[in-house]
């Protein structure tokens, strides 16, 4: 039997309405009147979820400092700057609220807060990360990255590069998961981070670190994503479809916490490393563009995922059945959409890079220079329906 290691799950708390026991959950984390750093998406105070989370805090007795400024994938030196105000304000604990990049910039404040260097310090585990950070609840408000529950967190260092930091130091001791907060996502952001989260569960019960387990929590989250996603794009207001999507995203997570992810995220990152483009959109093209090819790497596993999409259990219905997801909902997987050139020489470059080599390792068909190279010419040529190459 294949010997794994399963990580810990942080506590959930899940239900509509949930947010309202931020409060409780702050105390449970810091103890009561506790001084607390509110990292929040900029975009969520128009919307009245800043406000509201606050105000449950406050109701608790908890005095608050909110930083905002998170707009889009975390850069160090807004990272640097939040670690710098939770020292100022003496915070005893970080709340994050909004997707995965604010997550994920709550999770590097509540470590970089605890020691003087900056957050590039830790990046791509160049250093240990202080042992003793602060307690962090994390709040999703959308249904994508899964941050919520995983010990790794993204950010873009000061030479523009996209890197990760790594460690269970990193993750969060609580999660709430209400759906109510993710309804007003628009459709189309809705339908890029859910296969965001899609890509996760597929890639971690697929890749060469996949095990029993695992296929758990993954497979959970391919029925929960594949039943709600369509409905959660066409509806909004369906709060059904929205717990469905909330539950698959933490689900997911859970999945590439224990075994990663594989080529589809390295050719994601790469192309977000070239080019402006919202990770989710860049992760669902970059399984759009692989799918195909890895299939052949695994295609036991890749049967139990069509199986887990409600389809044939035959490893081509995987493929059919992420492809058939994507034109349901509308969503264009051509790099070249918004108009942004990409030259596959630059692309294979960069899916070459160190911060991308676990990805490609970790997928179960070995990813030769070739085969490299054929997947980059393969996501810049990509329409919505193209077959995948096959070396």
């Amino acid at each position: 039997m294949q010997p794994f290691v399963l990580h810990s799950v942080p506590e959930l708390r899940f239900g509509i309405g949930e947010a309202a026991s931020a409060g409780a959950c702050a105390t449970a984390l810091a103890g009561g009147s506790a001084r607390v750093l509110l990292v929040a998406d900029t975009a969520l105070d128009a919307a009245g979820i800043t406000g509201r989370v606050r105000e449950a805090l406050g109701r608790d007795g908890h005095a608050v400092e909110l930083y905002d400024a998170i707009a889009g994938e975390p850069k160090a030196d807004v990272v640097d700057a939040g670690a710098s105000l939770a020292r100022t304000a003496r915070a005893q604990m970080v709340v994050g609220l909004g997707g995965g990049s604010a997550l994920d910039a709550a999770k590097l404040i509540a470590c970089a807060a605890a020691a003087e260097g900056p957050v590039e310090t830790y990046q791509l585990c160049a250093a240990p990360l202080p042992s003793r950070p602060l307690p962090c609840l994390a709040i999703p408000t959308t249904a994508g990255t899964g941050s919520e529950v995983t010990s790794t967190a993204i950010f873009t260092n000061s030479r523009g590069v996209k890197v990760w930091a790594w460690g269970q130091e990193l993750k969060p001791r609580l999660a709430i998961l209400d759906p109510e907060l993710t309804v007003g996502l628009p459709p189309a952001l809705t339908a890029a981070t859910g296969l965001d989260a899609l890509v996760h569960a597929i890639e971690a019960t697929t890749n060469r670190r996949a095990f029993a387990a695992n296929d758990v929590w993954c497979h959970a989250a391919i029925r929960l994503i594949a039943a709600n996603l369509e409905r959660a794009v066409a509806a909004p207001d369906d709060l059904d479809a929205r717990a469905g999507m909330l539950l698959g995203s933490t689900y997911a997570g859970i999945g590439i916490e224990n075994a990663g992810t594989a080529i589809a995220h390295n050719i994601a990152h790469a192309l977000a490393a070239l080019v402006p483009i919202h990770h989710g959109r860049a992760t669902a093209i970059g399984m759009a563009a692989s799918i195909g090819w890895a299939l052949p790497g695994n295609p036991a596993r890749f049967a139990a995922v069509a199986e887990a999409m409600g389809r044939p259990a035959r490893p081509e219905e995987a493929v059919a059945g992420y492809f058939d997801l994507v034109e349901a909902i509308g969503l264009d997987l051509s790099p070249g959409s918004a108009g942004q050139g990409v030259l596959p020489d630059l692309l294979a470059e960069q899916m070459t890079a160190p911060e991308n080599a676990p990805m490609r390792t970790a997928t179960a068909r070995e990813v030769t220079d070739e085969a490299l190279a054929m997947l980059a010419r393969q996501t810049c040529a990509l329409g919505t329906r193209m077959p995948a190459e096959q070396p």
